[in-house]
């Protein structure tokens, strides 16, 4: 095959994808390997004939129709090809033999049938199903009829239209993506009584071929002409086949309408009439023809200049009772006593043909083979050759025809549609600009003639002038499709004589390329391999290396990010360095979700840094090649619900991290950690049953119920309000010796001191390290200087042992005094508020609801002694002048809550016990009781249940004082 011929499909090839762009990089994707193997399609596709057969005959709704099929359409002569265009059909991809189907058969006969039942009948064209029996007769007597192996790929029913598409065995295999429709345009221009079905089939994997059985508006007026053309409009717009899987497999998504296609056969009865010449005339001029013809009208475009002069011998000799063997032969086109210079004559005034001049039907590229036999309509049923003798006396016409349509030729007219419309638009212009200047311009346009071009160009249908025959010419185009469709046949059958219309049929021969399977299978594997290796050159590579723990167990194989030991509030951190190794820049990314636990940093900005996405999860970074980056992966476990999901064993620290390369391969890095169990986030019941040492010395149990009470109040809390007692002595005593004027001492900047820390010291968190020791100091038992520097001063570690203390406090999974406490506590408080009970009344109640939970009760109780003492010496500190009043002490400040000194006592002391109490009670209030979730947290009932919390808290740090 000729590469001009392969490119002459382009891409029309069904699924085929547009030419790339220049400088395209190409990617190996499923949709690059169908285009690379589109353009190699040269290759593998090889050419391939099949000849085509179209019939159609309006069979009036008239019975036994169907006996005469196998005569006229499947039995009748089919041109034979020359032997060097017949070949066997062979599987051997080598063998470019083009014929499809071996000696000269039909590969696909296409029939169109109008009125195969009674259209006119009201209940026919408003049935709400059709009747299968009908069509179903004419299938039986087509397949009968056919050669064996024959098979239906197509059918469709409109009503009285009916469209049977069949294929020989050999090209069964070559016929993909069916589709049916059907238009109807009868009643209100929708009913099925008028229309037309359709079939759309693609041939060899390349090639559309579209089949259109229509039936349009009858009549011989002008209003009839203008609804035929109507029909046929609407047909062309309303018609849509299912789309056709492209390349990949996958469906285009949107429907085909006419125009897509690469052939169209047109045919049915389209009952286009003969204007402006009287019925009895044509019946006066055609008779003589019938007469002498009898049943040899039947007339082949293949052979038409032997048969065009049988037809002039014939016409003379019913002229002319003399005839003599030395006359000197006419050809028919110039006999004018023969067959063909009459019809040629009655052809000028086709409707059909009028309608394709002017613009309004089947002018966009549509053609028909030459007309050389009677016409198709009206005859008497049962004789041959007798026109309508009935009294209407309908005058003959070719109602029934065949058009066909290729792309080169639908190409060719919306070509010279856009060439009209480029010279009507600059004409317009020419005239807006003025008279004069388009005159100007016009006179360049008439002199400007070249001689030797004069004669040039393909006849159309807008070049008809009057004198010419009105009929297209033979398919013989210049290129695409027109060269390689061409006309064997056109003609009726006159012997059929069980209808008014006489049956129309054509056969057309037909090139394309068509897809060979294993040669196709070979350039595929091919084109893989090359995109496979442009692929692994263009494709991104990078080197990832993790820095092993110091701890590792040689043996370890484990080769991902181990960071060893994690405990609460103390981060652990591993290196990971990532290396482009490859020829292109390397684009990097995290994907996925990275656990709250762990935080991923690149040492370098990222690509979108000014957007201020610099650290992001969704940040992408580009390395060089030759450049590595470094990734810092910190673990730390702060969240408490983490910390109880992992003391419970609900959650583990092992997690896997995707490293994705943008056009490379994803790199996947496990990191892990073993938790080391806190004291933090657990229960009192839970925590009475640590054993000395701390929780890393208790044994895993089944349940934690299981296990031995230890203490009447968790150690921690024990160890915790201890510590913090002992400072609390030390710290007042060294103020008291090193302080100078006017230096102010912690606990007047703050009546929440010191659980509230002094931002002096504790600027932007700077002690967090500390922190974390003091709580891994807690887990394991061990004394709490170990978490000091040599230089830290009293004050600083009481501030950061009272911070822990109420980070434990939170922590506790249930609270020193639970959620079902506080409720009862609740309930009875507003009762005995109304009764006005004294303080120890209230106190005594208290402590006997909390009984209920001893360990809890226990644990209350040592947090208020705590308190209770740490306020009574900073008082005794805070007051030391015996005579001082109310109006000329200073009294500490109460950032946490605002107090009116109406509301504190006159004494000095009493009010400065009254601030600081107050204040402890609100820094603890959330710290030691579980209060109920509110649906709205900022609501008044919120804020007057903390006032009650704090009232109740204040019994046990005011009373007796």
């Amino acid at each position: 095959m000729s590469s001009s011929s392969a490119d002459a499909l382009e891409a029309r090839i069904p699924g085929a994808f547009p030419e790339p762009a220049d400088g395209t990089t190409q990617v190996s994707t499923p949709q690059s390997l169908a285009q690379r193997l589109f353009e190699r399609r040269a290759e593998y596709t090889r050419p391939r004939a099949i000849r085509i057969k179209v019939g159609t005959w309006n069979v009036g709704g008239l019975k036994d129709t169907d006996k005469d099929l196998a005569t006229w359409f499947v039995n009748s002569e089919v041109h034979q090809p020359s032997t060097s265009a017949t070949a066997g059909d062979t599987d051997d991809p080598e063998d470019d033999s083009q014929a499809l189907v071996r000696d000269g058969q039909v590969g696909i006969y296409a029939l169109g049938l109008q009125e195969i039942v009674d259209v006119s009948s009201a209940a026919e064209a408003l049935r709400p199903y059709a009747d299968p029996t009908v069509p179903n007769r004419w299938k039986n007597s087509m397949q009968s009829a056919l050669p064996p192996g024959y098979q239906l790929i197509a059918e469709q029913q409109l009503v009285g239209l009916l469209l049977l598409i069949y294929a020989a065995p050999a090209a069964v295999p070559h016929i993909k993506s069916v589709s049916t429709t059907s238009v109807g345009t009868g009643l209100m221009g929708y009913m099925g009584n008028k229309g037309a079905v359709a079939a759309r089939i693609v041939l060899g994997e390349t090639t559309r071929l579209v089949f259109i059985n229509s039936h349009l508006a009858a009549g011989a007026d002008k209003a009839a002409l203008d609804r035929r053309n109507w029909d046929a409009s609407q047909i062309v717009s309303r018609i849509r086949f299912s789309p056709i899987p492209d390349a990949t497999g996958s469906s285009q998504g949107t429907s085909e309408g006419m125009g897509d296609e690469d052939v169209a056969f047109w045919f049915g009865d389209l009952n286009y009439r003969l204007e402006g010449i009287p019925g009895e005339d044509v019946r006066r001029l055609l008779s003589i023809h019938t007469r002498t013809l009898g049943l040899d009208a039947e007339v082949e475009t293949a052979s038409h200049a032997s048969s065009d002069a049988s037809l002039s011998t014939a016409s003379r000799a019913a002229s002319s009772e003399e005839f003599s063997e030395n006359d000197i032969e006419i050809p028919p086109e110039l006999d004018p006593a023969s067959l063909q210079t009459t019809l040629s004559s009655l052809l000028s005034h086709d409707e059909l043909h009028q309608s394709q001049k002017a613009g309004k039907a089947f002018h966009d590229g549509w053609e028909e083979p030459p007309i050389r036999f009677l016409p198709s309509y009206k005859y008497d049923v049962g004789k041959v050759g007798v026109f309508d003798s009935s009294d209407k006396r309908r005058g003959p016409s070719w109602c029934d025809r065949i058009l066909y349509r290729t792309k080169a030729s639908k190409d060719q007219y919306d070509a010279r549609a856009r060439e009209r419309e480029e010279a009507r638009r600059r004409d317009e212009e020419l005239k807006a600009r003025g008279v004069d200047r388009a005159g100007e311009d016009e006179e360049e346009v008439l002199y400007d003639y070249d001689p030797a071009a004069d004669g040039d160009g393909d006849a159309t249908p807008d070049d008809f002038e009057s004198g010419h025959e009105s009929e297209p010419e033979p398919t013989v185009g210049s290129e695409g499709y027109d060269r390689r469709l061409i006309v064997e046949r056109y003609g009726t059958h006159l012997d059929i004589v069980s209808s008014d219309h006489k049956p129309l049929d054509a056969v057309f021969l037909l090139t394309f390329d068509a897809v060979v399977p294993p040669l196709k299978a070979a350039v595929r594997q091919d084109v893989a391999k090359e995109l496979d290796r442009l692929e692994n050159e263009q494709r991104p590579s990078v080197t990832v290396v993790v820095e092993r723990s110091s701890m590792a167990v040689a043996q370890d194989e484990f080769a991902g990010a181990d960071f060893g030991d994690v405990c609460y509030l103390k981060p652990s951190r591993r290196h990971v360095t990532i290396a482009n190794t490859g020829r292109v820049p390397a684009t990097i990314w995290m994907t996925g979700n990275t656990p709250t636990w762990l935080t991923v940093r690149f040492d370098k900005p990222a690509d979108d840094a000014l957007k201020g996405n610099n650290h992001g999860p969704s940040a992408r970074y580009t390395v060089e090649p030759g450049e590595a980056c470094s990734v810092e992966l910190e673990v730390h476990v702060a969240a408490m619900e983490t910390v109880r999901l992992l003391n419970k064993g609900k959650m583990s620290l092992d997690d896997v991290l995707v490293l994705h390369v943008a056009g490379g391969r994803d790199y996947f890095l496990a990191v892990r950690g073993r938790w080391l169990p806190s004291s933090f986030g657990r229960s009192i019941d839970a925590l009475v049953r640590v054993p000395p040492g701390g929780i890393r010395k208790r044994q895993p149990r089944p349940t934690v119920l299981e296990e031995a009470v230890m203490w009447s109040v968790p150690r921690e809390i024990f160890r915790l309000c201890e510590a913090i007692e002992q400072l609390v002595e030390r710290t007042l005593a060294e103020w008291a010796m090193t302080a100078r004027e006017p230096e102010r001492a912690p606990w007047y900047n703050n009546a929440g001191w010191p659980f509230v820390k002094d931002p002096r010291y504790f600027a932007n968190n700077a002690h967090e390290e500390e922190l974390m020791l003091i709580c891994e100091a807690l887990d394991c038992g061990t004394c709490f200087n170990s978490a000091f520097e040599p230089n830290t001063t009293p004050m600083q570690k009481l501030e950061l042992l009272s911070e822990v203390l109420l980070r434990f406090l939170k922590s506790l999974e249930d609270g020193v005094v639970t959620e079902a406490m506080w409720r009862t506590l609740d309930d009875g408080f507003a009762t005995r508020t109304k009764s006005r009970r004294s303080s120890d009344d209230e106190k005594m109640w208290a402590l006997e609801v909390l009984s209920s939970a001893p360990h809890h009760s226990a644990s209350f109780l040592m947090l208020m002694t705590t308190l209770d003492r740490v306020a009574s010496e900073i008082c005794n500190a805070a007051t030391q002048k015996q005579n001082a009043t109310l109006s000329n002490i200073e009294l500490p400040r109460s950032p946490q809550v605002s107090v009116r000194r109406g509301t504190l006592s006159k004494a000095p002391e009493i009010a400065t016990r009254q601030l600081i109490a107050l204040n402890y009670a609100t820094v603890f209030a959330d710290a030691i009781f579980r209060l109920p979730q509110m649906e709205r947290p900022g609501d008044r009932e919120n804020a007057a249940r903390k006032d009650r919390v704090i009232d109740m808290m204040q019994l046990f740090l005011i009373d007796g004082h």
